[in-house]
């Protein structure tokens, strides 16, 4: 989905509505905070957070139009916890442009991401929604851990399949089930349908990092945005290199923890384990992980009557894998 921009485009009209209230919702009485806001977060990212809440609150019967005022929550949110982990990765680059730590540094940097976490509160309170706000509480507090746990586990080489779900889990999925779940919450619709919603977005959520860590692996630099060994040289043990490793004697795992301790490894070293990724079918069993969670999560779609709601959610996430 990262790399082919038009299987989004029949949605472009939502987008507009979202990018308009981003604009319209995005103010502060400090300058620095608007400059740093124009430049990482108006007018950048997919949205998709967005969206999912937009088509669950129409999948369950929500048609008004303070959906796409609420659905700002969803990248308010979001984007505070890439201003976050920039910070931790002492990242240069942003999406598309230098990264906000970079340009400002780290403080201004983590004071920006505070000030958007902030805002989503302010926008959510006028649901006057206890169920909305827990949620969202509940979300916000499980990322925070999420975050906490990639930076224990940061440059681990024994980090267990299990682990690296958690953090999957904590740090983006879970957002991804609460903007579905708070669609079906911001429709009134009966728990069943907020549960199944949520899981629905878990699962897709799951299924869209698994394949956006698979571009460590299978991308080049000038066909993607992200940055070919970006998680690799920040220590960062993702599923296709777990798969890996679990090949391989102790002995030649803690060679390589050794010569990449305070990631230091050298060009080379990199592309030996891109390679070693690339030629053992690691590539096929990680997509064929993530085509599993998209299959569940489309089966939990199931219990909605067909729409055009429905439709497009089920496009949306079996997009994920192409």
């Amino acid at each position: 989905m990262g790399s082919d921009k038009t299987l989004l485009d029949q949605f472009n009209g939502h987008f507009e509505r979202i990018n308009a209230e981003l604009s319209r919702t995005f103010n502060s009485l400090v300058s620095l905070t608007e400059v740093i806001g124009n430049h990482s977060f108006l007018g950048e990212g997919k949205r998709l957070r967005p969206l999912l809440f937009v088509m669950s609150c129409r999948l369950c019967g929500y048609q008004e139009e303070d959906i796409y005022h609420f659905s700002t929550i969803f990248e308010y949110i979001h984007t505070a916890s890439l201003f976050h982990d920039d910070v931790l990765d002492n990242a240069e680059m942003g999406t598309r442009k230098p990264s906000a730590n970079h340009v400002w540094r780290n403080s201004a940097a983590v004071l920006g991401g505070d000030f958007l976490k902030t805002k989503h509160f302010a926008i959510a309170a006028a649901s006057n929604n206890s169920e909305f706000l827990k949620t969202l509480a509940d979300t916000t507090t499980r990322i925070a851990e999420g975050q906490v746990l990639e930076l224990v586990q940061r440059g681990n080489w024994h980090i267990s399949r299990d682990e690296y779900m958690e953090i999957v889990i904590s740090k983006t999925a879970v957002l991804f089930s609460a903007a579905c779940a708070c669609g079906a919450i911001m429709a009134g619709a009966e728990k069943q349908a907020v549960y199944h919603l949520s899981q629905f977005g878990l699962d897709l959520g799951i299924a869209f990092q698994i394949m956006d860590d698979l571009l460590d692996y299978t991308s080049c630099e000038d066909g993607f945005r992200k940055p070919v060994r970006k998680d690799l040289t920040k220590g960062k043990i993702t599923l296709p290199l777990i798969y890996t490793l679990s090949n391989l004697k102790g002995t030649e795992i803690e060679r390589l923890e050794a010569l990449f301790k305070a990631y230091s490894g050298y060009d080379e070293d990199y592309e030996k384990i891109i390679e070693m990724v690339r030629n053992n079918g690691v590539i096929e069993k990680v997509r064929s992980e993530a085509r599993l969670y998209v299959d569940k999560a489309a089966r939990f779609l199931d219990y909605f009557p067909a729409s055009s709601a429905k439709e497009d959610l089920m496009q949306l996430n079996a997009d994920i894998i192409r």
